[in-house]
């Protein structure tokens, strides 16, 4: 029986080598006598055979570990074995790898497997994230079913954070834990308040004359009222800071409220009003086209 030499064909000097150091030496191994670059070459053309039939048994950490063991036991000198002695050892290397897949396949049918996580999202608003709510959610499930669950959505939780439900993912199989529920959190903005990070922005609308002269007003954040100074001459579009006034950083503080600053002019006028407007008209001589 003729024995091969499998690490010997790689290229490598010594058993104690790792999958990893085994795959590199097939890929030097294969490139160095490839039929592309060893053209008419028969010699070349068994090599490749050999360090394909080498590789394909050393890879498998039990296979690997079988020729290890054959080869540490016994005294295997070429001159000794013949052919049909090559054949016998690899049938008994894959044909025992063959025997260890069918085996697996059918453990792994038995095994315990647990089931999938599920993931969903629903939608709500900055003052549900804000307080935090308890939220009922529908779901059909894989037999199709629908059931109900309820998410507590804690106070502050943040646009795009996940909430995990153990356990309501997909059963598992063969007595394994059911996988779980994440459920993404997005915050949509209303007409009053808008949500960047932790920062909250909102419209302050104030009147002409306010803007001309400078006044405090009273502004409303998510969960109170404050008062805030508006500086004279201030123009549409300028932004106020408020700070501490915003949304929840989730580690006790609050980002700001801005305050983006829109000057509302009346639609209607009193004539006491249109006649006050007169005569301011023909006595300033601010206009903000030439300015």
């Amino acid at each position: 029986m003729i024995y091969k030499d499998y690490y010997k064909i790689l290229g490598l000097e010594t058993s104690r080598v790792s999958i990893d150091e085994i795959k590199v030496a097939y890929r030097n191994a294969a490139k160095k006598y490839h039929p592309d670059v060893n053209v008419g070459d028969t010699l070349a053309e068994e090599r490749i055979k050999d360090i394909n039939e080498a590789y394909r048994i050393l890879s498998i950490p039990s296979s690997k570990r079988k020729y290890d063991r054959i080869w540490n036991s016994h005294n295997f000198v070429d001159k000794k074995f013949n052919m049909k002695g090559k054949d016998a050892i690899v049938k008994m290397f894959f044909g025992n790898i063959k025997q260890n897949y069918e085996e697996k396949t059918e453990k792994k049918g038995k095994e315990p497997l647990r089931g999938e996580n599920v993931e969903t999202e629903i939608n709500t608003t900055i003052y549900e994230a804000f307080y935090g709510l308890d939220k009922k959610i529908s779901l059909r499930t894989i037999d199709g079913k629908m059931k109900t669950f309820t998410v507590s959505v804690p106070q502050g939780i943040r646009d795009g954070e996940k909430i995990r439900l153990i356990g309501q993912g997909k059963p598992g199989i063969n007595g394994a834990k059911n996988g779980d529920l994440f459920i993404k959190i997005n915050i949509k903005n209303d007409k009053k308040f808008k949500l960047q990070g932790t920062d909250m922005y909102t419209d302050l609308l104030i009147n002409p004359w306010e803007a001309a002269l400078g006044t405090r007003v009273t502004i409303h954040s998510i969960d109170e009222e404050t008062k805030i100074y508006i500086p004279q001459g201030i123009q549409s579009g300028e932004k106020l800071r408020i700070p501490g006034k915003g949304y929840k950083d989730g580690k006790g503080s609050r980002g700001d409220l801005i305050a983006e600053v829109k000057i509302m002019v009346p639609k209607k006028l009193t004539d006491e009003e249109k006649k006050i407007f007169e005569e301011l008209n023909d006595i300033s001589s601010f206009n903000p086209r030439r300015e």
